[in-house]
């Protein structure tokens, strides 16, 4: 099975938790033709009536302006890997085992497949926990 597997940045913003308060964050993007692959957005529990959103990608010059301007950071304490293959059954675990069984600390997954397609998000607390990682997931 060959994976694609590519190292993302990760932008992330706080928002309102109210209608409207993720438009307003996202709407910028668009303008500036971002082409989101990943967007998560959850409330904050720890900090009632806020929430956070993450991203990604953000590409080239016009976007991170627009980006920036609409209060997006780039993460510094996570960092991400992109994972692109053909879906089978299991494979969530064994990508999951593979990078347990290297010792690295897995911070946060997501995943769908589509079609026979499926592709993954990985979030981790370090660049060198996400390039362990990128080359545990490459000898597949």
């Amino acid at each position: 099975m060959k994976l694609e597997v590519t190292r993302v940045d990760i932008w992330i913003v706080g928002i309102k938790d109210r209608p409207g308060g993720l438009v307003e964050k996202l709407e910028p993007l668009a303008q500036a033709s971002a082409n989101l692959e990943f967007l998560l957005a959850r409330r904050s529990p720890e900090k009632p009536g806020r929430g956070v959103v993450f991203v990604t990608p953000v590409r080239g010059a016009a976007q991170e302006k627009a980006a920036k301007q609409a209060g997006f950071k780039k993460a510094k304490s996570l960092c991400g890997l992109r994972v692109a293959c053909v879906d089978k059954p299991g494979l969530a675990v064994k990508l999951v085992r593979l990078i347990s069984d290297a010792g690295i600390n897995l911070r946060g997954l997501s995943g769908a497949a589509i079609g026979k397609r499926a592709i993954f998000h990985l979030a981790f607390d370090s660049v060198a926990d996400a390039n362990k990682a990128a080359r545990c997931l490459k000898q597949i």
